[in-house]
């Protein structure tokens, strides 16, 4: 073996090796921010009263646990001054309300104290067309073989309105999202369309289509574009600083991350054939 063969091996040996190990990056942690997941959803057929939100804070990038936040103070008004106390599911960071009362269109402040600080939002409850039909098309996608969904509502005339769309497969663990507006389909029957190009028979689909107000699609559009239109969804914390709708009154440059929404919603399961 001549002497650039062996040191090419040399050479290969030591990146080889270097490839085993863990190169640990010392990544600056900013203090931990307050992350609220509150989205209020009014499902049709259900009467809405039992609502949750979560509190966590955000944490460094190593870390497997999301710390939970426990021991604040939640509570929600709407126009009319009722409260609608969330109280603490012992030590879950989760806080529940069983009388919560939903009304289209009508406007409800959230309000959290936790550590000396006082967080605040308002936002309106906004309607949704309901689901008519779920239609399958073996003959989607870009290629013209794929399964696709297509799940189909009439939208209400003379009036602007902005959904969300979440499809959910039995398939994979993560969940298609996106937000739509009906300045082209205004008052004319429309659909929103699954994003999936593995689906086969047998796999079950849920599909959930929220009311959502300007803001808060702005808002998802935003995360979207962050986050790829990937797993988790609009009502888990975000995954970057993309800041939301939740004012932090005691110090506003201390703002938390997280929206507050109130959706009504309608849901649909299909099972592809």
């Amino acid at each position: 073996m001549n002497k650039i063969n062996v040191f090419l091996l040399i050479i290969a040996a030591i990146f080889l090796n270097g490839c085993e190990d863990v190169v640990a990056i010392d990544l600056k942690t900013d203090p931990p921010k307050l992350v609220i997941e509150a989205s209020i959803n009014w499902y049709k057929g259900t009467n809405g009263q039992e609502q949750t939100i979560k509190l966590t804070t955000t944490t460094n990038y190593y870390s497997d646990e999301i710390p939970k936040v426990s021991g604040a103070t939640v509570f929600i008004k709407n126009s009319s001054n009722t409260t609608f106390d969330f109280i603490e599911i012992a030590n879950t960071g989760v806080y529940a309300c069983s009388n919560f009362k939903p009304i289209i269109n009508e406007a409800y402040t959230l309000t959290i104290t936790n550590s000396g600080n006082t967080y605040t939002a308002t936002e309106t409850l906004k309607p949704v067309a309901s689901i008519s039909e779920v239609i399958q098309n073996n003959e989607g996608g870009f290629t013209g073989n794929e399964i696709e969904i297509k799940t189909y509502f009439t939208d209400p005339v003379n009036e602007s309105n902005y959904y969300l769309y979440q499809y959910s497969y039995s398939n994979q663990l993560k969940h298609n999202i996106y937000a739509d507006e009906d300045t082209f389909f205004q008052g004319n029957e429309f659909f929103s369309i699954s994003q999936n190009d593995d689906l086969k028979i047998g796999d079950e689909i849920s599909v959930t289509h929220y009311g959502i107000s300007k803001p808060y699609y702005n808002y998802v559009n935003v995360l979207i574009s962050v986050a790829g239109n990937s797993a988790g969804g609009p009502f888990q914390s975000p995954p970057a600083t993309v800041r939301g709708n939740v004012i932090n009154t005691t110090n506003p440059d201390d703002y938390p991350l997280g929206y507050f929404s109130l959706s009504e919603a309608d849901s649909k399961t299909y099972v592809i054939k």
